[in-house]
């Protein structure tokens, strides 16, 4: 029998980095493991840094699981085939709930005679939690975006409160209070991805009993409509130093720090922009998660180089066209001061479409048909 672990979480929560770092703490145990990374689009940062960082790695694109479902068997078989793992971690797109009727309890009721699901965790950033959670307090209407966070909560039967290496100390047991209060069903589990502080408190959570079959209602109309807030662009350029070699290290923190900038003049909410720069020299990483922040480096290439090709994934709340003209205004900040000419090979910004899941299962139809196509 194969475990799969399902993860869900919002946009910039860690998913990717805790499954990474989840898989190597689980294969230095003993188990052979595979990782499933899952988009609206392509061109994927999160799944090129798991290829990095670990041997199997597949990717569903073009959709979330729920809609992909039969893509997500058939990449969850590949993996089996080729590496004979005996554990898969897969992360589903962060702007997706629902998952319990639309992916977990159809994998148990359709394919468990070949997987053991672990429980559904979602992985929670106490900062996002705090900005979205203060309107529920003051009790004021929910926004679109506000809902789908907290069904992705409402959901879990474990909340992975992540990064607590960077979150202010204060708010972490004020986060882990909260959360058991407003989702007493879960098991809230606070650790860091990136250091592995408390990383074995999520493990073993995974290995805990599930929770009672709970039905979470969700209203498919403002599901749509909070997904339909992001704007979804991908996009690869060409980077070339134009009288010299340029330092990649700082060409892509500039990008995103004149990104994040124009998030916060505008009031734009950011899901998370990622951009990954790869060189002759190496590969650097980089992203940023709120309007306003100073970008992350996940690693540091520390030596020049002549050209390169930039992948960038962002996802933010505001028209496509928005969020076209934000990127082409940033680059061009960032070509101006490092001498560098950046043109475009490919690309796309879009609106994720209306959910539709190829099974939805609630509790007492299990076993059943589906109630929602």
């Amino acid at each position: 029998m194969i475990t799969l672990i399902p993860l869900s979480g919002f946009l910039g929560a860690g998913k990717t980095t805790t499954m990474i770092a989840a898989a190597k703490s689980l294969e230095a145990a003993g188990r052979t493991v595979s990782v499933i990374t899952n988009d609206q689009g392509v061109d994927l940062v999160d799944t090129a840094k798991a290829r990095a960082a670990l041997s199997g790695v597949g990717e569903v694109t073009g959709g979330c699981f729920c809609c992909r479902f039969e893509d997500l068997i058939g990449v969850v078989s590949e993996l089996v085939a080729q590496r004979n793992v005996d554990t898969v971690i897969a992360e589903a797109v962060g702007s997706c709930t629902d998952l319990q009727a639309t992916v977990v309890r159809p994998l148990r009721e359709l394919y468990g005679s070949r997987f053991v699901v672990s429980p559904l965790t979602t992985v929670v950033e106490p900062l996002r939690y705090k900005a979205f959670s203060g309107g529920w307090e003051r009790g004021e209407s929910d926004s679109e975006l506000s809902y789908l966070f907290d069904r992705q909560l409402a959901e879990a039967d474990v909340l992975a409160l992540n990064k607590i290496d960077i979150t202010p100390p204060d708010l972490i047991p004020a986060t882990v209070q909260e959360l058991t209060r407003r989702y007493p069903h879960a098991i809230v589990a606070p650790y860091s991805a990136r250091t592995g502080e408390g990383l074995a408190r999520l493990l073993k959570a995974w290995n805990g009993p599930l929770s009672i079959d709970r039905d979470v209602d969700v209203d498919y109309d403002r599901y749509a409509a909070a997904e339909a807030e992001l704007a979804w662009l991908n996009r690869v350029y060409e980077v070339t130093g134009t009288e010299t070699d340029f330092v990649p290290d700082t060409w892509i923190h500039q990008v995103l720090g004149a990104l994040s900038e124009l998030c916060a003049a505008d009031g734009v909410t950011v899901g998370h922009a990622k951009v990954s720069l790869r060189t002759s020299e190496g590969t650097v990483n980089a992203s940023v998660t709120a309007a306003g922040a100073t970008p992350s480096l996940d690693g540091t290439m520390g030596r020049p180089a002549t050209r390169g090709q930039a992948v960038f994934n962002v996802r933010v709340a505001c028209p496509p066209e928005i969020i076209e003209a934000m990127i082409d205004r940033s680059v061009a900040v960032a070509d101006r001061s490092n001498g560098v000419v950046s043109e475009v090979v490919e690309g796309t910004a879009f609106r994720p479409s209306y959910p539709r899941p190829v099974h939805r299962l609630r509790p007492a139809l299990v076993g059943g048909t589906d109630d929602h196509r």
